[in-house]
């Protein structure tokens, strides 16, 4: 049943869609491997992390044991303050040689969102680049980030170790590349550890539903491209009706089969294995431990529950509608419904005869297949990452470039050759998008939480970094703060599902929204088996469960939406008019 940890290697690294089961499955394997004698290492690059909470161990940055696990030690991988002991690192040998004036603008380059992300990958490679580190341990288990994140960590590597080798200006966005050149020889062999399925064994955990199998299989191609083989596919909560009578539980087993049916081709090749639904809470080693039990679960009855006070989907849209043009952004963790929920808003805008333009961030993003048939005036837009950088060099060179000789062409053109400047050409076409909702309504769906947050927090280093490439910066992007602040213009939606680990991190979320003037409008909650009134015992105890999370979710908002789990799935006009429409009874 657990084959991923048959003979496994010294690595393991768990990834995949937002919400199917990665931080469990990761904590569940470690505690697996230690609890049968070994010396274990779990790791979360994840920027909302939760390993915390799911272990009952209060962690940090340094390697701390687990609660209750014998030879178990985690550690979060805390992107600020990586980047900060970064800056630190860089700034220190300079004091009293340089100036304080140099030493400020030294410091002022590295506190942009490319300081951030190479900090925190200084800190991933020397896990698994770093011999000394490696042999410390029988096995590393890293819990990663949601799949786009992911797949862009791990395509760093080669990118930043080509820049460093062949970038002649001694300097980029994260200051003096003497301090990255020092890292080389550790990104070579993260690459090599990568590369390796001896060494590296990387699974790619999936629920049975569509998109998240999709996802899997776009993450399986694209690691596959970077030469990464070591691939194991785990399907997670697959649901069995058994004798149940209930339609909402017949509904599941059904949509299991037909997902695992159309397996994409190239998933149907890679080893594998199922693990099914199992309900209740995957909190503390107890519970992970039963989790990839083979024993049958005892079930606990459940006993009757009562929803919070909410909105459906319709009266929030309404609401919105009454407000006017402005910005509606869903925001939260990947896997949550993000995508789904912003193409029914977009969707239900444009058929009461509103101008509307629906776009993403996502670099795993979906929005047009969830969208189906569009509408006259549904406009539908991707910022594409690879699209976006293309055309922001070619800026670059016409407008900074063209005083230059041959030689500073070239130079330039080098710098630009950085991971960094997909970053900024992301974050310029973002301001773009928001600048429309000046005058109709534009809905964002945005990327998991922890990318989103980079890319709002950035505004001012970003700032710095297109006027140093361009000498002028765009009124779409001096302007975007101000505009997000503006909750008459901006209204933002957490996004999240009726669970514990869910709802903390969508809190969490808006406390750091708040600590940037940015107040969130309200709070959806998505897939509720509670608010569809399930009557099998198991959904029943989720159901229950989830009461829990919903009270406090309501504690944490003014404006609470919660959407019940539907039997058919939200795709397409009909299935996205359906989202609109639900959740308008309770059960008693």
């Amino acid at each position: 049943m657990n084959e991923w940890l048959n003979q496994a290697p010294q690595i393991l690294l768990f990834t995949g869609k937002g919400g199917v089961g990665k931080t469990s499955l990761a904590c569940a394997s470690a505690i697996a491997l230690a609890d049968a004698g070994k010396k274990v290492l779990l790791v979360s690059t994840d920027p909302a992390s939760n390993l915390d909470e799911v272990l009952q161990t209060e962690l940090a940055s340094d390697t701390r044991p687990v609660n209750g696990v014998s030879g178990l030690s985690a550690l979060n991988i805390d992107p600020l303050e990586a980047a900060r002991r970064y800056r630190e690192r860089m700034v220190e040998p300079l004091r009293g040689i340089l100036p304080e004036e140099s030493l400020r603008n030294i410091e002022e380059q590295l506190s942009g969102a490319c300081t951030v992300e190479i900090a925190s990958f200084n800190e991933f490679t020397a896990l698994i680049g770093d011999p000394d580190h490696l042999a410390k341990y029988d096995h590393v288990v890293l819990d990663t980030a949601p799949t786009g994140h992911t797949l862009r960590l791990l395509s760093l590597p080669a990118a930043w170790n080509d820049f460093i080798l062949e970038n002649q200006t001694g300097s980029s966005c994260l200051g003096p590349l003497a301090g990255l050149k020092e890292q080389r020889k550790i990104y070579e062999r993260a690459l090599e550890a990568l590369q390796n399925p001896d060494i590296t064994r990387v699974i790619i955990v999936s629920s049975p539903e569509t998109s998240a199998l999709a996802e899997a299989a776009r993450a399986t191609k694209e690691l596959q491209a970077e030469n990464i083989l070591g691939l194991f596919l785990v399907i997670n909560g697959v649901f069995h009706a058994g004798e149940s009578s209930d339609p909402l539980a017949q509904a599941w087993e059904t949509k299991a089969i037909n997902c695992l049916n159309a397996l994409p081709e190239n998933l149907k090749r890679l080893p594998g294995c199922q693990r099914p639904f199992r309900p209740g809470g995957l909190i503390g080693p107890a519970a992970l431990r039963a989790f990839l039990s083979d024993e049958a679960q005892t079930l606990p009855e459940s006993d009757a529950y009562e929803l919070p006070s909410h909105l459906n989907l319709q009266e929030l849209v309404s609401q919105f509608i009454d407000q006017g043009p402005g910005v509606i952004m869903t925001m939260g963790k990947g896997g949550v419904g993000k995508t789904t929920l912003a193409a029914a808003i977009a969707r239900a805008i444009a058929q009461a005869g509103h101008p509307v333009h629906l776009s993403t961030t996502d670099p795993a993003a979906h929005v047009a297949e969830a969208l189906g048939e569009g509408l006259s005036n549904l406009e539908v837009s991707r910022i594409d990452p690879r699209e976006e950088t293309r055309k922001h060099i070619e800026d670059v060179m016409e407008k900074a470039g063209k005083d230059l000789d041959e030689e500073g062409r070239a130079l330039l053109l080098e710098e630009l050759r950085s991971p960094c400047t997909e970053e900024v050409a992301v974050f310029q076409a973002f301001a773009r998008t928001v600048a429309k909702g000046a005058d109709q309504f534009v809905v964002l769906d945005t990327a998991p939480t922890g990318h989103t947050l980079l890319l709002l927090d950035a505004s001012e280093a970003y700032h710095r970094e297109v006027l140093k490439n361009k000498g002028e910066l765009p009124s779409d992007v001096t302007e975007l703060l101000p505009k997000l602040r503006d909750p008459a213009f901006t209204r933002v939606l957490l996004v999240t599902l009726p669970e514990a680990t869910p709802v903390h991190e969508a809190q969490r979320l808006q406390e750091d929204l708040r600590r940037a003037e940015i107040n969130p409008a309200g709070w959806i909650l998505n897939q509720s088996l509670a608010g569809a009134a399930p009557s099998d015992p198991r959904l029943q105890i989720q159901a229950q469960r989830e009461v829990t999370y919903l009270k406090e979710a309501a504690n944490l908002t003014d404006k609470l939406v919660i959407i019940p789990w539907l039997i058919n799935e939200p795709a397409g006009a009909e299935g996205l008019d359906a989202l609109i429409t639900s959740g308008t009874e309770v059960p008693a």
